[in-house]
């Protein structure tokens, strides 16, 4: 049953109205625990009042007795009711049925009650409940008497009970004053919720992922819920941006070898007029599918290492024995356009990576630096310790890269110049950047159009083998 209730409060309520009825639940628990606690401290007030002001008018009274040849008498102008109160006076020493000497008592009255000094009592007497005090007085010469006072109850309930009337109509007043006020509070304070859905509402609606929250500035949890929407909004938008680019490159890249493919095939079965021009037919789609199986087989391997599902095979190099192996493996193709490779390594410069990784990584950069060289330039090879990391950079002296696109050469498949592109499909530099974060480390690049571009890479070094 708990459980219905609670799925039914759920479902059926908007978080408004459940914080707002959990307020009004609240302050009905606190208002009905301060209403009960004020009605039993006023009742205690109320008695503890009458009680005082019996007290007072017993002495006042006792003030007012006095001797008259030698018997107990009032002075000129007494009064037996005073404030409601009855007041009579009795013999000491008798029963206070027999020992009445003068004053007045309530109809239906107890005449038999016995005395009792200084205590303050409630007593029933007909069809009413009194208060009652007895306080013993001696008037001289031997003459001692009782003072007693009643007075009925009915004053202090016509008191409790108008306190009930006002509790009875202040707590529906405060709670329909506080569950209006706390529904407005929470309407106001949730009114960022609201846009927050409106436009994520918009997002889905539209798949516009340059939609934002839009809070602005703001300290609390909901502005810093917005912030961190909008943040991840911008960073979906880029993610989409670039992979929709990059469906493009690839449809791109893959198109023009498929079209070749295609035509050669088309002219080998109709038009060839022998073996030899069909086998040059093949020829040009085997290239052409080669081109593609290796774009395919570079895209699988970033995605891998991207994601990092390539299972890195780690051991410790000398990266410095590596760098020099990979200066020495493209020297022939950069005498070619007659670069000449200079390397300043470092001897000794150990790490622990994956081999085949670490020199695709190097192999990548020397290589962009051969193929956008200037020719008749040079390319270096630099390799240096750096407190515990270390730093790696080739230079060369080539067309450089402008600043709108230094951001975008990490991208798969970028090409800042496809048409001086030499054979390359924008594959080279995102693999060097995930290449280096798989084993701990970073890239980064500075280029001046028409100079030159230093690419550097980071690495930490291998800690020290034990003895």
């Amino acid at each position: 049953m708990m459980r219905w209730l609670t799925g039914w409060f759920t479902e059926r309520l908007t978080l408004k109205m459940r914080i707002t009825l959990w307020a009004a639940l609240i302050v009905l628990c606190l208002m009905a625990s301060l209403t009960t606690a004020m009605i039993a401290a006023g009742g205690r007030l109320v008695r503890a009042h009458s009680r005082d002001m019996m007290s007072e008018v017993l002495q006042d009274t006792a003030q007012d007795l006095l001797l008259s040849d030698g018997r107990p008498a009032f002075r000129e102008g007494a009064d037996f009711l005073d404030h409601g109160i009855f007041l009579s006076v009795y013999t000491a020493g008798r029963a206070p049925e027999e020992g009445l000497l003068f004053g007045r008592i309530p109809a239906g009255f107890d005449l038999s009650l016995p005395f009792s000094p200084g205590l303050f009592r409630t007593v029933q007497g007909g069809q009413d409940e009194w208060y009652v005090l007895d306080r013993p007085q001696s008037l001289g010469a031997g003459t001692s008497v009782w003072i007693r006072g009643a007075l009925s109850t009915a004053s202090d309930r016509s008191a409790f009970d108008s306190m009930i009337h006002v509790a009875l109509i202040l707590v529906p007043v405060i709670m329909v004053i506080v569950g209006a006020g706390s529904y407005l509070l929470v309407a106001w304070g949730f009114r960022p919720m609201g846009q927050m859905a409106e436009a994520a509402g918009r997002v889905i609606d539209g798949s516009d992922l340059s939609e934002r929250m839009g809070l602005g500035e703001g300290r609390d949890e909901l502005h810093r819920l917005a912030a961190a929407f909008d943040a991840m909004l911008e960073r979906l938008q880029a993610s989409f941006e670039r992979e929709q680019q990059f469906s493009s490159d690839v449809s791109h890249e893959l198109r023009t070898p498929t079209a070749v493919m295609i035509s050669q095939c088309e002219y080998a079965l109709e038009q060839a007029k022998d073996l030899d021009e069909a086998k040059a037919a093949l020829s040009t789609v085997l290239a052409q599918a080669e081109r593609m199986s290796a774009l395919i087989g570079q895209l699988l391997s970033l995605s891998r290492v991207g994601r990092g599902r390539e299972k890195l095979d780690i051991e410790r190099i000398d990266l410095s024995e590596l760098a020099e192996l990979v200066a020495d493996q493209v020297s022939e193709s950069a005498e070619e356009r007659r670069i000449s490779i200079h390397t300043r390594i470092e001897p000794g410069l150990m790490v622990d990576g994956d081999e085949t990784m670490l020199m695709r990584l190097i192999l990548n950069l020397m290589e962009n630096a051969v193929r956008y060289g200037r020719e008749g330039g040079r390319a270096t090879l630099t390799l240096r310790r750096q407190g515990d990391a270390v730093v790696g950079s080739v230079a060369d002296d080539g067309i450089g890269i402008a600043p709108e696109h230094l951001s975008r050469i990490w991208d798969r498949l970028y090409q800042v110049d496809p048409a001086r592109a030499s054979g390359g499909i924008g594959l080279g530099l995102p693999m060097v950047r995930h290449i280096a974060e798989a084993h701990g480390g970073s890239v980064a690049v500075e280029s001046t159009l028409g100079q030159g571009s230093v690419f550097s890479f980071t690495l930490p070094l291998a800690p020290p083998e034990g003895p």
